[in-house]
């Protein structure tokens, strides 16, 4: 017997079923650095409109984890896809790299005691040792960029420009100092930024204080009373006991109303709507009400400190809320920003006695030497033994705690350096107001970036950007020892140390005698020795970056980050750009998500949950990580767990099979001596290019609009669907029987020759590895680059419509015969489909498009024979699905009648006669 397996066009490649990606991809990365990759895109895009993707910085300390990799992977997908797009798009990635963590890690290696120029050179040394641990995992995600010139916060021209920028921020009115509560890490002994606070649980003592009425008869004249005892008190409610050392007031809202309450403890002053659940804290079943005042009527009583031979005074604001305590808040402006402003009203001492190590002063009474947490217990036993404490609790609430350390922060009255929301710049508006119209104007991907970033900046107050340290740019400014006023000639001295700084780095500053630049004026001025805030480090790269380096625009076209960004870099950059420029230095903002494991918890070490992207790109590949961040929707939370990883493994496998058969059977291939025109392609070639390109517009729509998952979704239900499970297996019978050179399989190589120049584009911005694998075997050069292409363009059949609208009609008779075949394969009436011949009754246009495709209706169904009979009507239409009665042919395994119609070949059919020894098989549709 004849072996006829020799004669088929069987599917050969290179391209190999298995990736093996976390071996493969590290010589693809290889192959791109000599190769010049990232320097040939930029050549091949010189000219092309500009599309700046801004890389905001991450901080350059420890190892990248799952967070980081989300976030470079999806920068890379859009620099990629809008390069493919046919824009200019240069990637410039940057490290944030002065600021605490960095000092602590060196002082954790080296002590404390070390001079602080020798510390920030270590710090220097440590922060660069950081960006070369990130820089190599970074580059292994597959991510192109400029790596060999990143932007560094810590080069000598960045750390002058930042100087720089804040000069311009000075000059235009918003910076200034005072003297004010700001968040205060005592751990830090260092002022911290909006952006540096993290709200955890924490227990603290909640109490409820009574304030003696200082003269009973003013405030029973202000109620309409005779007289009032001595024993009347405004009651006041804090979780922070520790804080009443510095209060100076007593805040009541002047649209409440307060009713006097006769009590066994005295006449207690107390908010209407509290007096019930009051009353029940305090232990109190019978009381009665003698008056009722509104707020408005109570400003300006006087009342006594608690413990202390202090009077205060009540006062409004509009901060009382009714939801909890008593209605009267205790107010120290030392202590809150609340208590500040409404302090500032008032004229009201802010007075801090707290120093920066969370000790009181030793001349506070009663507390002198203690730590806040400490003097919460004595001013609670101060309070008891002087009987002024109407009740003690514990409450569990959520509570500032420092980002770094974790710890409980306070606040603190101290002299910082701030930039000022509300004060009006030399454009007379103030920042808040410019930063809000910039919001609107700004594109938000998701759209509810928009209200959260909104709602931050109109509620934030001004940002203290001085802090306490050594590492960090300085603010190289002078201040009059006894008027405090900035010297007059600022902006000129602020260019001058930037001067130096640019040459020698931030030394230049720390080290220089203040005589180099004032002269005899020295003596009379102090050298700020503050550092800048790090946020305002990584919010000035608009203007270290943007405007300094030549490949780049600004405004950027995107900033992308995570969602606490907008606390952070957005909001930094945001208030730089509006006080500097007058506007944002974006464009558009998109928010990522943060990642959680498969039960959509926190990823922490005690949890054991952990996933080091390190691990899945060793073992798994970048590839599988990268289709996994592109297939996750990031508005949300992204989950990810080895059984997700999983899912996306297989997802891959089976894009990976589709890229491999389409491959395999154009081994032979050459599109200059085989290409055919579009029109003079088959029915159903035609009609798979314009699927493929429908595909395409949809697919280039959701890459505009930065819409991955829906990218990978549609990818998969292409391949899977109306490739794998419609075009493909009905091709394979076309492929391999027809002759090697014949019309029918050269039209269907056409096809899949434009299917995956187009797949392969599509695909390459999220399998970045897997699609320059594909372009080396389609276009045979390793030396070539899918990364220098666009998206690809090929005419349409002329019919693409009709083509539509027919092969849609048919597809859904595909669909219910394979549902009859499946029932008769089920009851034992046929193996494969192959063996089965189908009657199908239909009317109407159904018939007449079933009717077309002739005898190439079979091979459409992928059965032995098909017959289209016209019903009478849709009542009519029914499928018959009966096995062939006929000998299976050798070769196609088709069963018909003319099997061994030729003696000399008694195994073959008719048409593998034709297509071995004849003209051909004469088909047209399929």
């Amino acid at each position: 017997m004849a072996d006829y397996k020799s004669t088929l066009n069987l599917p050969d490649t290179p391209f190999p079923m298995r990736g093996d990606l976390a071996k493969r991809e590290p010589g693809m990365l290889a192959r791109w650095q000599q190769n010049r990759l990232y320097q040939r895109v930029r050549e091949a895009a010189q000219g092309r409109p500009k599309f700046i993707l801004h890389d905001g910085p991450p901080y350059a300390n420890g190892d990248i984890h799952i967070g980081h990799a989300v976030n470079k992977v999806l920068k890379d997908i859009i620099v990629k896809s809008k390069t493919l797009a046919g824009f200019d798009a240069p990637y410039v990635p940057g490290w944030d790299c002065h600021g605490l963590p960095i000092e602590l890690q060196v002082e954790k290696e080296y002590g404390k005691d070390i001079d602080p120029a020798r510390f920030r050179q270590l710090c220097r040394a440590y922060a660069a040792s950081q960006i070369e641990r990130q820089k190599k995992d970074f580059i292994r995600l597959g991510v192109l960029g400029d790596w060999d010139h990143p932007y560094l916060t810590m080069d000598y021209r960045f750390e002058a420009d930042i100087m720089r920028l804040l000069g311009q921020v000075l000059e235009n009115g918003y910076l200034y100092q005072g003297l004010k509560p700001v968040h205060w890490c005592v751990d830090c002994g260092s002022a911290l930024a909006e952006a540096e606070v993290e709200y955890e649980d924490k227990t603290s003592p909640a109490i409820d204080v009574a304030f003696p009425v200082l003269d009973p008869a003013v405030l029973a004249q202000r109620v309409g009373l005779e007289a009032l005892p001595e024993a009347t008190f405004a009651v006041i409610w804090t979780t922070t006991p520790w804080t009443l050392p510095a209060n100076q007031a007593i805040s009541a809202h002047a649209d409440f109303y307060y009713d006097l309450v006769q009590t066994e403890k005295g006449v207690l002053l107390i908010a209407r709507d509290l007096v019930e659940a009051c009353m029940a804290r305090y232990g109190i079943a019978q009381w009665e009400v003698l008056a009722s005042i509104r707020g408005t009527s109570l400003e300006g009583v006087m009342f006594r400190h608690p413990f202390y031979a202090r009077e205060v005074p009540l006062i409004l604001g509009e901060h009382v809320t009714l939801e909890a305590g008593t209605g009267l808040v205790h107010t120290a402006p030392g202590h809150g920003l609340e208590d500040y402003v409404v302090g500032l009203r008032y004229g009201l001492p802010v007075d801090n006695p707290v120093g920066d190590d969370g000790r009181f002063r030793a001349d506070t009474p009663l507390v002198g030497g203690q730590s806040v947490w400490a003097a919460n217990k004595t001013v609670i036993e101060a309070l008891a033994n002087g009987g002024r404490l109407m009740c003690q609790q514990t409450l569990k609430h959520s509570y500032p705690h420092c980002w770094r350390h974790k710890t409980p922060i306070i606040f603190r009255a101290t002299r910082q350096w701030f930039i000022g929301m509300d004060r009006v710049g030399q454009g007379g508006e103030s920042l808040r107001s410019r930063a809000l119209d910039e919001v609107e104007r700004t594109r938000f991907f998701p759209a509810w970036g928009r209200p959260r970033l909104e709602a931050m900046i109109r509620n934030r107050p001004d940002w203290c950007v001085s802090r306490q340290r050594n590492w960090g740019v300085p603010l190289p400014l002078f201040v009059h020892r006894q008027t405090g006023e900035l010297h007059p000639r600022t902006r000129e001295l602020i260019e001058e140390a930037a001067r130096r700084v640019e040459q020698a780095g931030i030394e230049a500053w720390f080290s220089l005698d203040p005589q180099e630049l004032l002269g005899t004026e020295a003596a009379h001025y102090h050298k700020v020795t503050d550092t800048l805030d790090v946020w305002f480090d990584s919010g000035a790269t608009h203007a270290c970056v943007l405007k300094v380096r030549p490949e780049l625009n600004h405004p950027a076209d995107l900033y992308l980050e995570g969602s606490d960004q907008h606390r952070g870099w957005f909001q930094s950059s945001l208030l730089t750009g509006c006080a500097t420029d007058g506007h944002a230095p974006f464009r558009a903002l998109l928010t990522h998500g943060f990642v959680v494991d498969g039960q959509g918890h926190k990823m922490s070490k005690s949890r054991g949950n952990v996933v080091a992207p390190q691990k899945v790109i060793d073992t798994l590949g970048a590839d599988i990580l990268r289709l996994w961040v592109a297939a996750t929707d990031y508005s949300g939370e992204l989950s990810i767990s080895d059984e997700i990883l999983k899912r996306v493994v297989e997802a891959y496998r089976r894009l990976r099979n589709t890229l491999r058969f389409l491959l395999a059977n154009l081994a032979d291939f050459d599109p200059a001596r085989d290409g055919l025109p579009v029109e003079a392609w088959f029915d159903i070639d035609r009609y798979a290019w314009v699927m493929t390109s429908d595909l395409q517009a949809e697919l280039e729509t959701h890459y505009a609009e930065f819409e991955f998952h829906h990218v990978v979704q549609k990818l998969q239900t292409f391949c899977s669907e109306d490739l794998g499970g419609f075009y493909l297996d009905i091709l394979k019978d076309r492929l391999y029987t027809s002759g090697q050179n014949s019309r029918a399989r050269r039209s269907a190589q056409n096809a899949l020759y434009h299917i995956t120049h187009a797949l392969t584009r599509l695909l390459a911005p999220v399998l970045s590895f897997t699609g320059e694998e594909v372009w080396a075997v389609l276009t045979g050069r390793e030396d070539d680059s899918v990364f220098l292409q666009t998206w690809y363009r090929h005419d349409l059949p002329k019919d693409a419509p009709a083509l539509r609208a027919k092969w849609q009609a048919i597809r859904e008779v595909k669909a219910a015969v394979q549902k009859r075949l499946e029932e008769v394969r089920a009851a034992g009436g046929i193996g494969s489909s192959l063996q089965a011949e189908v009657e199908i009754h239909a009317s109407g246009a159904k018939y007449a498009v079933l009717r077309e495709l002739e005898d190439d209706l079979r091979f459409v169904l992928i059965t032995s024979r098909a017959e289209v009979i016209e019903a009478p009507d849709a009542a009519h239409e029914r499928i018959e699905v009966t096995p062939s009665p006929h000998p299976k042919c050798e070769r196609c395994w088709h069963w018909r009648a003319d099997v061994g119609s030729d003696p000399a070949h008694p195994t073959l059919c008719g048409r593998c006669l034709a297509n071995l020894f004849g003209g051909g098989e004469p088909r047209r549709h399929a």
